[in-house]
């Protein structure tokens, strides 16, 4: 699938009206990855990475300075997600299975390396992939996602994270999350957005766009399968420390991760900067768009 169609291209045009976009379909580790693409493929690459319950779009602020910048930007939608493959089970969503899509991606793009940003989940896959396959990484941004080691430790010893986390929890039950996720044309996943973030933030337009996406056939389901396969099979990682040069960019109101996170997470790091943004909450890239692309570039 090559070039944008035409449902995209409308859905995309008000927003990245100046860039040009290719939309392609990458097979990697045996699944079909829906990725975006822009800029120059002779310049260095990045690698975007959405969370939940997001897609490419949640990236769309950052494309068009990444790539006036110098860089070639690809955003996939990962696995389970809008227009990415979606495979059957649980299992299917281990996060090692995740970074290896990515670590697999870049090799399609003719690169050895790459610079990563992970935001949510897609931090998670960058932190993992950082672990796995530090070969593949160049420089890595980490934006309100905490390093695992830190995340599972805090689950265990303190109370207020413990408490934050409650939905990741609900989410293990079977059928019943989708279920609640789909009333109301996806009432819960459009207060997930919207009361978590500053008034005006998320659009009613941006939030058709996103329904769209929740939408796709098991797209639910995948998505889902994210929080389910971390607590069946939790990461045996094989090393705890992060060699490469590492940014972490984090919203100090985010509601659902404490901040403290991200401060022991730079403990972990061989070579970091932690750039703590007051007043901002865990949707960093929409609300503070230019100062995130700002910290990106001076980074890479």
């Amino acid at each position: 699938m090559n070039g944008i169609s035409a449902e995209r291209l409308e859905m995309d045009a008000a927003s990245l009206s100046t860039i040009d976009l290719e939309s392609t379909v990458q097979r990697v580790n045996g699944t079909r990855l829906h990725v975006v693409a822009a800029g120059d493929e002779a310049d260095p690459l990045v690698v975007l990475l959405h969370g939940f319950p997001e897609f490419w779009y949640g990236w769309r602020h950052q494309i068009e300075p990444l790539v006036d910048a110098g860089y070639r930007v690809l955003v996939p939608d990962q696995r389970g997600y809008n227009l990415s493959e979606k495979p059957d089970g649980v299992r299917s969503y281990r996060t090692r299975e995740c970074s290896r899509d990515i670590a697999e991606l870049i090799a399609t793009a003719g690169q050895d390396e790459a610079h990563v940003v992970g935001h949510d989940w897609g931090g998670a896959v960058a932190w993992d992939l950082a672990l796995r396959h530090p070969g593949v990484i160049d420089r890595l941004a980490i934006v309100n996602a905490p390093h695992p080691v830190v995340y599972r430790h805090h689950l265990l010893s303190n109370p207020d994270q413990l408490r934050r986390s409650w939905y990741a929890f609900c989410f293990q039950l079977p059928r019943l999350p989708e279920f609640a996720c789909r009333v109301g044309d996806f009432r819960l996943l459009e207060r997930a957005l919207r009361e978590t973030a500053p008034s005006g933030t998320f659009t009613d337009l941006e939030l058709t766009r996103y329904r769209r996406a929740w939408r796709k056939d098991g797209a639910l389901t995948g998505m889902l399968n994210w929080y389910r396969a971390a607590a069946r099979y939790p990461p045996s990682l094989p090393r705890e420390r992060i060699d490469v040069p590492t940014l972490i960019v984090w919203g100090e109101a985010d509601t659902a991760l404490a901040t403290e996170l991200a401060i022991d997470a730079d403990q972990y790091c061989k070579n970091s900067r932690l750039e703590l943004l007051p007043e901002t909450s865990h949707w960093v890239q929409h609300e503070r768009p230019a100062r995130l692309a700002e910290l990106l570039c001076d980074h890479f």
